[in-house]
């Protein structure tokens, strides 16, 4: 079996920093005859009906250390920001309808069971998305424990968030004891400080779950070099889109025209608009792993459908329109074993 050492064997083209335009453009190709449209309305599809189970468990998990209402009202002002208040509103009411309903210990059985399916039907819905994107596709039929196996791993995600929002919480409160440290010094850069430092928490808590999703979600093996660099652009571009779309929610209120399914219509627009913007961080993952010869490595039961591209003198040269199916691992054998012989030659 293939492991990340086996990529390390892989001689990677020198990266240079002339070469992002090139890198963001052929993303940029990639990901639009990637039809991230489609994926994108897909994955939004069942995050609205995800949404309620995620924050309920959300909710609960970091609750339960933070205190429920803390955490309620804080994730009531992210969405509120994001989407308006009126979408927030109607989301948190939602959640609180949910959480009254007097239930048997039966039903309550099934109810939890319902939550972690349905919670983890939006991180399982990214991570078909991620594999069509980086060109995965199943070769044989899989046993029915890696459809569980794949639930969990999902559900897992869901855990992951509750405690990197649970990690913003606590970066948060430090930040409020040192802005009023900083007041009581230089009350004039309270605000500046407290802005950057903010954007710094929210910038770094989304690029580590960006960077745990392309690492551990799809079907593929990446390095962590490469992870890390797909993450930060990501986060870069999500955070700017998070600020442009709450500007453009609040003023051109599209969910207006749809009456009461407006809010639903929101949370359908914001997802959809933000899936846009991760799955192009996944193709320039793609991209990068691929032209600096670190690699991406199907798991069992997958392989990769991909281009050839060409490096010439440090210059890229598009790769042909025609995929090329090809199994990446047995590429990688290859030239690893062809490299053993030359260099037990050589001694």
């Amino acid at each position: 079996m293939e492991t990340e050492e086996n990529m390390g064997n892989i001689t990677p083209t020198r990266f240079k920093i002339t070469h992002i335009p090139s890198l963001m453009v052929e993303s940029f190709k990639q990901w639009n005859a990637a039809d991230p449209w489609r994926l994108s309305a897909v994955v939004a599809y069942y995050a609205v009906l995800s949404l309620p189970a995620l924050m309920i468990i959300v909710i609960n998990t970091v609750g339960a250390i933070w205190g429920v209402e803390i955490v309620t009202g804080k994730l009531n002002n992210e969405l509120a920001s994001a989407m308006g208040p009126e979408t927030a509103k109607f989301l948190t009411e939602m959640v609180e309808q949910t959480q009254k309903s007097d239930k048997s210990l039966i039903a309550s059985i099934i109810g939890v069971g319902v939550l972690i399916f349905g919670a983890s039907g939006v991180f399982l819905h990214l991570k078909i998305s991620i594999n069509a994107i980086w060109g995965l596709k199943q070769t044989d039929e899989v046993k029915w424990y890696y459809t569980i196996w794949d639930r969990a791993v999902s559900f897992g995600f869901v855990l992951v968030l509750g405690f990197l929002l649970f990690i913003s919480f606590v970066l948060t409160a430090l930040l409020s004891f040192f802005s009023d440290f900083i007041k009581s010094i230089l009350p004039e850069f309270v605000v500046v400080f407290a802005f950057v430092v903010d954007f710094a928490i929210s910038y770094g808590v989304i690029a580590v779950l960006f960077a745990l999703i392309f690492k551990y979600l799809p079907d593929a093996k990446i390095r962590w070099k490469s992870v890390w660099i797909g993450a930060f652009l990501t986060s870069f571009l999500f955070t700017i889109s998070k600020f442009l779309l709450g500007i453009y929610f609040g003023a051109a209120e599209p969910g207006s025209t749809y009456g009461a399914a407006g809010s639903v219509i929101l949370v359908l627009l914001w997802v959809s608009y933000s899936c846009l913007i991760f799955f192009y961080g996944a193709e320039f993952t793609k991209v990068f792993s691929i032209r600096y010869g670190y690699g991406i490595i199907p798991r069992n039961h997958y392989s990769r459908v991909k281009k050839k591209e060409v490096v010439l003198d440090g210059d890229f040269v598009p790769p042909p329109e025609d995929p090329i199916p090809e199994g990446e691992v047995d590429d990688l054998k290859e030239e690893n074993e062809s490299q053993e012989e030359d260099s037990k030659e050589n001694k």
